[in-house]
């Protein structure tokens, strides 16, 4: 019955990843939530070893996020593989420069994440630092739907973008380290503000999540393992559900928002946001009294 229940909190966190994960509304924060009120941390534990719970609970996250990253390479499969007959010369050389930008806006988080990763760990993943950045990006992005409509976009693919702006979207993601800001929220809010259109913005949040989630995820796994080794069985168990049900609604919604894109604007996702936020602080001080 233990195991039974365990499976069903790892296919909710699946659902919630998957979901949250690629929608500008934090992912981090409604994961901190969750787990608040489930408290997966203390599902597992080995004794003598109190602070492992917590650990298992990070590698959790990571390991959920993989499944999410592989669906986004299956969705952009035909934009991101340029080794296949079919393509021109011209459709690798959009591809290969495509993942030059990329790259080169993954630069800054790798840095400055690497250095930060155990300090944010320790100080910032809370309900009310989530609370704050939830409501301060939902309100930015309501401002910036309210300016989008006396402006029109200059880019409209990444093809059009440049290493520097690329640069740039990258710089802008390390207040995504913040638990609540959320990673494809703040880099669809710097593509836009430089001009990039609501479709080439969240197309590029997209593309730049694979090597950044893939390399944080392996930071964190092999900093899990170097301390406590390989997890027992029903801890891969839960591992496996998660991950596999953040593939599976991922793949759902990546379609979705790119299709939600191109007619509607982000303020609905500010709204909720602020609306999470202000919840989020009820909750905890109801929770505190």
């Amino acid at each position: 019955m233990e195991q039974f229940i365990q499976i069903l909190k790892a296919i909710l966190f699946g659902i919630i990843e998957g979901i949250t994960e690629w929608l500008p509304i934090s992912s981090t924060g409604h994961m901190i939530l969750l787990e608040d009120i489930l408290k997966v941390n203390t599902m597992f534990s080995r004794d003598g070893v109190p602070e492992y719970g917590d650990a298992f609970w990070g590698l959790f996250l990571v390991v959920i996020q993989l499944g999410a990253i592989i669906a986004v390479i299956i969705h952009f499969w035909n934009k991101l593989w340029p080794f296949t007959k079919k393509k021109t010369p011209e459709e690798k050389k959009v591809i290969f420069h495509t993942w030059g930008k990329t790259l080169v806006a993954c630069i800054p988080a790798a840095i400055i994440g690497l250095l930060l990763d155990d300090f944010l760990d320790q100080h910032l993943y809370n309900v009310l630092t989530v609370s704050i950045t939830l409501i301060v990006y939902g309100i930015l992005f309501i401002i910036m739907e309210i300016w989008n409509k006396k402006r029109e976009f200059k880019i409209d693919s990444i093809k059009n973008m440049s290493y520097k702006y690329a640069l740039i979207i990258g710089a802008m993601q390390l207040l995504a380290l913040i638990p609540g800001t959320s990673r494809s929220g703040v880099t669809i809010l710097g593509a836009m503000l430089l001009g990039c259109n609501r479709e080439s913005s969240a197309e590029f949040s997209f593309f730049l999540s694979i090597p950044v989630m893939f390399g944080a995820s392996l930071l964190r796994a092999v900093k899990f393992l170097i301390k406590y080794g390989l997890p027992g069985v029903s801890e891969i168990i839960f591992l496996l559900v998660g991950c596999l049900v953040a593939f599976i609604v991922s793949l759902l919604i990546v379609k979705w928002l790119m299709n939600f894109v191109k007619k509607h604007d982000f303020k609905p996702f500010g709204i909720y946001r602020i609306v999470l936020g202000i919840g989020l602080i009820i909750y905890m001080l109801c929770t505190s009294l």
